[in-house]
């Protein structure tokens, strides 16, 4: 039987609904947690059961060098003028294999930014000036 290796963590691609954007140097896939909730029949003064509660999805996390492009600080702009209602967007994160085939993907849907940041200016630094992006979802399902 062939040996079958873990895919490296290096080489992925960012597609967001209508924003082409070059290159991201981190992309943080979002966990997903549910709530267990504490059960006690009547009958039973002993033993909990344990149901299933609510599901949470944590955050995206975007960082990405700083170009020309404002494409995505636009969109964490609209939020802030207009609101998310009409400014949620799908996205997906796809890992890519050494030979370039996509091996897994994270499908996030109802995407929108909740945080923008970037790195601090110096005139003392020659580092690449990095933005970063938090969006909240509502659902992160792995289909590949």
């Amino acid at each position: 039987m062939a040996r079958k290796d873990p895919y490296r963590n290096f080489r992925f691609r960012v597609e967001i609904d209508g924003i082409n954007q070059a290159a991201f140097a981190d992309a943080v896939i979002p966990d997903s947690t549910t709530a267990p909730i504490d059960y006690r029949e009547g009958t039973d003064p002993v033993h909990n059961r344990k149901l299933s509660g609510q599901t949470t999805y944590g955050n995206v996390t975007l960082k990405w060098g700083l170009t020309d492009s404002m494409d995505l600080y636009n969109w964490r702009k609209q939020v802030i003028d207009k609101g998310a209602q009409d400014n949620r967007k799908n996205l997906s994160l796809v890992l890519i294999d050494e030979a370039g085939d996509d091996k897994a993907r994270w499908n996030i849907m109802e995407a929108w930014p909740t945080k923008y940041d970037s790195s601090d200016l110096s005139a003392k630094g020659a580092e690449v000036l990095i933005e970063s992006l938090d969006l909240v979802c509502e659902e992160v399902v792995r289909v590949q």
